[in-house]
């Protein structure tokens, strides 16, 4: 049984820190975009035709100030139109600022589980006060789902004002010790949401694996760790799936690009699974 419908969203917004990312969530969506044109050819059944039938592909440019100066609006009507359309949505960002629409539109009745290096609730000395990517969560402008950070590596911040914005946080160094309690925790979390988002900033992952970021913090996490972690707590509440930070130019050999690609692939065919069985 094939999903329902999904919908990948590109919103390659990379203003107000880390450009560059923009080109990496329109990469992404070529790589969904060659999976579903490989499949249609294909004479023999194969896994993937349990979604690329039903994944359809929106793009949304930034190429004129107007379309800059509207990114927020655009961003919250494009999250309402594909969770109306659809009943599962990746949302393809440029830098991680690019979800805060998400975020806005999921509201406080959602939990996100967002895998992340940085807490981006940042309020030191060389932090602007306007709207940037390393502080837009506290930018909101109207009430954010329950966040649970999943993998930070975040030296700075005091308990207090970590606890101001997050429902919860399990940093890297916490897996690498307790993966098992950690996961028994998530599972309790994600089992009382009534709907689930996986938020993906690519630069939880250790810059061994995934070297495209311009945030490259060190001890992070493996492919394997992210997979495991994600695939444990899936069930039909998630509703969707993110991924930002992504800069093409800074790759090695595409390894970041190929990483991300396949990742996009499984999970989708997991949505695929917990819908029904897919095509074989």
């Amino acid at each position: 049984m094939a999903i329902r419908s999904a919908c990948a969203v590109v919103f390659p917004f990379d203003l107000f820190g880390n450009a560059g990312t923009g080109a990496g969530a329109q990469l992404l969506a070529d790589v969904l975009q060659e999976a579903i044109d490989d499949t249609a050819l294909e004479t023999q059944p194969t896994r993937p035709q349990a979604y690329t039938k039903s994944l359809t592909i929106e793009e949304f440019p930034f190429e004129t100030l107007h379309d800059v100066s509207q990114w927020r609006d655009t961003g919250r009507a494009a999250v309402r139109a594909a969770r109306t359309e659809a009943d599962f949505t990746l949302w393809l960002a440029g830098n991680h600022l690019g979800v805060l629409p998400l975020y806005e539109e999921l509201g406080p009745d959602a939990l996100v589980i967002q895998f992340d290096a940085h807490l981006d609730c940042y309020d030191l000395h060389d932090t602007t006060p306007e709207l940037s990517h390393g502080n837009w969560l506290l930018h909101a402008q109207s009430a954010l789902p329950k966040i649970v950070n999943v993998g930070h590596r975040d030296l700075f911040l005091k308990p207090k004002a970590i606890r101001n914005t997050f429902a919860a946080v399990f940093p890297a160094e916490e897996l690498m010790t307790n993966m098992s309690e950690v996961l028994a925790q998530l599972r309790q979390l994600t089992a009382h949401a009534k709907q689930v988002w996986f938020d993906l900033d690519t630069d939880v992952l250790d810059p061994a694996f995934a070297p495209a970021v311009h945030q490259a913090t060190p001890f992070g996490l493996t492919p394997q760790q992210l997979l495991s972690i994600m695939l444990a707590l899936w069930s039909d509440r998630v509703v969707g799936v993110s991924v930002s930070e992504f800069d093409p130019g800074r790759d090695d050999r595409d390894r970041t690009l190929q990483l991300l690609g396949w990742l996009l692939e499984r999970l989708l065919l997991r949505q695929a699974e917990a819908s029904g069985k897919p095509s074989r």
